[in-house]
């Protein structure tokens, strides 16, 4: 009966051993590798002519969250979208890391309520700090730390731009040295400040730039256009929105309802950005798209359109299709206003990850783009938004 016992114990002991490797280290695979999903596909067919002007340029991009998942963002992985060598095989100069903080339980494009977090669950099992597991706020500044350890272990390749010369700087620096990359760190909706102004300060001292102001779900600064309500800007969001002016950070509309986005528009004529979207008149999807009047008003004033490359975003996922509604949005609103907004990452499906990018060069030249303007909606129009509205010089 001892040895028995004995075994049995053992077999409990190792049971524990097993289920906590599983937990801890093959769960979180699992769950990136399929929520993050890239279609299978035979490599794409590149031009000669698409490869070199490829080569030649700044991609830049307006959202991803690679932030979000174990992996480390230094490594190359054969799952999920993006990572620092596939950004750098994708030619990226520029990425936005946004900062993912809560998922409300049954997450759908119609009516979510901020109930039933996920990100409580994930944060444990991917082993984030404790403090993580129930601070909104937390998770935002783990996630920015998480970037900072990148960029001091890059020996100088990965700088995280904070104000316009760190930018300046940097891009200077990768004319001769293709490896340099900048990130700028994101909110994606401003529910972090958790109800408390005073925690944007602490927001931009942890290297934030640019805040999202709602995502999947109504915030004490306003409506989502995923909400219930569906209502605008609150008295807490305006407070907000002049103090992000206020510091040189940068409003991101994204996930917000159209009335928060009216709203916005109607309070301050700082320019913004709707840095992961489609165009609703070319991909009629008014749960996820806006209409094109308000992002008229967003490219007037001097603001970007990042497109998406997910389906509810752009209709047609392939590289093609992609550029199609690139061309779409420059001949609609000005070349000048439109970007890329991948949302890698992001949870979505996509026929490409960051290092196929030449794939949307290739679809663009051969659908008839200049390439002066392909530059420009591939990454010089990202790099000259930072350029002008980073804070200081």
């Amino acid at each position: 009966m001892k040895k028995f016992i004995k075994t049995l114990a053992w077999l409990l002991v190792l049971g524990l051993i097993g289920g906590g490797i599983y937990v801890f280290k093959i769960l979180p695979t699992q769950v990136d590798a399929g929520m993050n999903v890239v279609l299978d596909h035979k490599p794409y067919k590149i031009s000669d002519e698409a490869k070199e002007l490829h080569a030649s340029m700044r991609a830049a991009d307006l959202h991803a969250d690679t932030l979000l998942w174990k992996r480390n963002p230094a490594k190359r992985y054969t799952y999920g979208q993006t990572d620092l060598p596939r950004f750098r095989e994708g030619n990226v100069a520029l990425q936005v890391f946004s900062t993912v903080t809560y998922v409300p339980g049954n997450m759908n494009t119609d009516a979510n309520k901020m109930e039933n977090d996920q990100m409580t669950l994930l944060t444990q099992v991917q082993a984030w700090p404790p403090r993580t597991w129930n601070s909104i706020f937390e998770r935002a500044i783990f996630q920015a730390e998480r970037l900072h350890k990148v960029e001091r272990f890059s020996g100088g390749d990965f700088i995280i731009a904070k104000t316009k010369s760190d930018l300046r700087d940097a891009m200077a620096k990768r004319a001769n040295n293709h490896d340099i990359m900048v990130g700028v760190l994101a909110t994606e909706g401003a529910h972090p400040l958790e109800g408390d102004i005073a925690n944007l300060d602490k927001l931009y001292d942890a290297g934030f730039r640019m805040i999202g102001l709602q995502h999947f779900f109504d915030n004490k600064l306003g409506g989502s256009l995923h909400g219930v309500s569906k209502s605008g800007l609150t008295p807490f969001g305006k407070e907000v929105v002049t103090k992000i002016v206020n510091k040189g950070m940068m409003i991101d509309v994204a996930h917000s309802s159209i009335k928060t986005v009216e709203d916005v528009l109607a309070f301050t004529d700082a320019p913004m950005v709707v840095s992961h979207t489609g165009i609703l008149s070319l991909c009629d999807h008014p749960k996820r798209n806006i209409p094109d009047r308000l992002m008229q008003q967003i490219a007037d004033r001097g603001g970007l359109i990042g497109v998406g490359y997910w389906e509810t975003a752009v209709c047609d996922t392939t590289p093609e299709g992609i550029a199609k509604m690139l061309i779409h949005g420059a001949k609609t609103f000005g070349v000048d206003h439109i970007a890329l907004g991948s949302d890698f990452d992001g949870s979505v499906t996509t026929e490409l990850d960051t290092s196929e990018l030449a794939a949307i060069t290739d679809a663009l030249l051969r659908q008839g783009m200049l390439e002066s303007n392909i530059r420009k909606v591939m990454g010089e129009n990202q790099i000259a938004y930072f350029l002008k509205h980073l804070p200081g010089d």
